[in-house]
């Protein structure tokens, strides 16, 4: 192979890749990455660069399995732990995605929205029809490749708006105070679990599952990586961009701290950005929900059953955005909600991964992989519980006399489920050795 032809296809692979980006760079990155920079500055930059490349190792793993078995996520999780109940548990699988899916979806539509409004003076109502429209057509043609290739220009758009908005804000030294020093507080941990939540998204594990079959490894590979991490350069830059806020925390506020640093063109760069991320994730929301049952029930991308399910999950933001319902506080939580859910489907990708009955052995997880994502299992495994006990917290005052003890419980509890998974994985590679 030429080596244009070889940049050629790797260029395309990123631009197939990208609709995973796109999906995680709307509205509630948007939010949330902004919002920590305005509380933070750049101090929560090292949870940003660990859900980053842990994004990239979890994406891989999810599609590596597919490329490798022809299966994908849904089938092998209804195959391997069904049993009896098989149908049952694909029908639980299925309205636990798509119900997430649809409270994105709602924020999706609403941060679109609100960026139209900051550089333009239209009817937002007509507006978020014509936003479902254009989603639907695309998701009409069912043809992944224009949707992810439209989707690579948006990321594009999306990403220059947002960095160079980025480049011209100023940040000071002290905005630079523990960028890359893990620090969890009760103060900083929803924003944190939340950037994480938002960054590796567990729908989109079956996305890219679903989207996977067919590629070659090596692009996968090379178009994976590269696109998720131009997503996270896009997420850095979201982060800078909310340093600049002074005062309550909102969009207009956003918009405002960029129109001082950038003149009146600062709020249309942001508003455009915001719009491009709405957009994006608006198609890639639904897309992701129905490709989820199209692995759970193998219903084909012209069905009308999947077409039924991506049209549910676009009416619930098209009602949503009709209703003018006020996004930030329902997004942050969301994302956070996200991260806590998100070791379940990292202890499954982990155990699937090193199943020598289902994959080849070449394609099962190294020593090193299996080190590198048993970390980030433990991290997220802390966080989430970190976020029930907080949870908990605000039921029972009791548990607040605990002092740091949820530190040492939490970690506790991690480790052991870290034990646990590594007795499991070694066992397992004894087993068939």
């Amino acid at each position: 192979m030429s080596s244009t032809t070889n940049f050629r296809t790797r260029l395309l692979s990123v631009l197939f890749w990208s609709i995973i980006a796109a999906a995680f760079i709307g509205p509630g990155t948007v939010t949330t990455a902004s919002k920590a920079g305005a509380s933070f500055g750049m101090g929560l930059l090292w949870a940003l660069i660990f859900s980053t490349v842990a994004t990239i190792f979890l994406q891989e793993a999810a599609a590596r399995i597919t490329i490798a078995s022809g299966k994908n996520l849904g089938e092998i999780l209804a195959a391997k732990y069904g049993g009896a109940g098989k149908m049952r548990l694909k029908w639980i699988l299925f309205f636990a995605v798509a119900f997430g899916c649809a409270a994105y979806q709602a924020g999706n539509m609403l941060g679109a929205l609100g960026g139209i409004g900051l550089f333009a003076s239209v009817s937002l109502k007509l507006m978020t029809v014509v936003l479902a429209l254009i989603c639907g057509i695309f998701l009409w043609s069912g043809n992944y490749k224009r949707i992810a290739n439209l989707l690579g220009v948006v990321v594009a758009l999306m990403g220059i708006a947002f960095i160079m908005a980025a480049l011209r804000s100023s940040l000071g030294p002290e905005s630079w105070e523990g960028a890359l020093s893990p620090s969890i507080s009760n103060g900083n941990a929803l924003l944190i679990i939340g950037l994480i939540g938002t960054t590796i998204v567990p729908y989109n594990l079956f996305l890219g599952s679903g989207i996977s079959k067919g590629q070659a490894m090596s692009d996968m590979r090379w178009g994976l990586a590269l696109a998720v991490l131009i997503g996270g350069v896009i997420s850095i830059a979201i982060m800078v961009v909310g340093t600049q806020v002074e005062g309550a925390f909102s969009f207009e506020a956003i918009a405002k701290a960029m129109s001082d640093k950038m003149g009146p063109q600062g709020a249309a760069i942001f508003g455009i950005g915001l719009f491009a991320a709405g957009l994006s994730s608006s198609i890639t929301s639904p897309l992701a929900a129905a490709v989820t049952a199209q692995s759970l029930f193998d219903w084909a991308p012209t069905s009308r059953n999947f077409r039924m399910v991506w049209l549910s999950i676009l009416g619930v933001g098209l009602l949503f955005g009709l209703l003018d319902v006020k996004p930030i506080p329902a997004i942050i939580m969301a994302q956070a909600i996200n991260g806590a859910l998100l070791p379940i489907i990292a202890i499954f990708l982990l155990l699937t991964v090193n199943d020598k009955q289902l994959l080849p052995a070449e394609y099962v997880n190294t020593p090193f992989l299996n080190l590198i994502t048993l970390f980030i299992v433990g991290v997220t495994c802390f966080l989430g519980l970190h976020n029930v006990w907080k949870a908990l917290e605000k039921i029972s005052s009791g548990m607040e006399s605990l002092g740091n003890m949820s530190f040492w419980v939490n970690g506790g509890l991690s480790l052991l489920i870290l034990l646990w998974l590594g007795l499991k994985i070694f066992s397992s590679a004894k087993e068939t050795n």
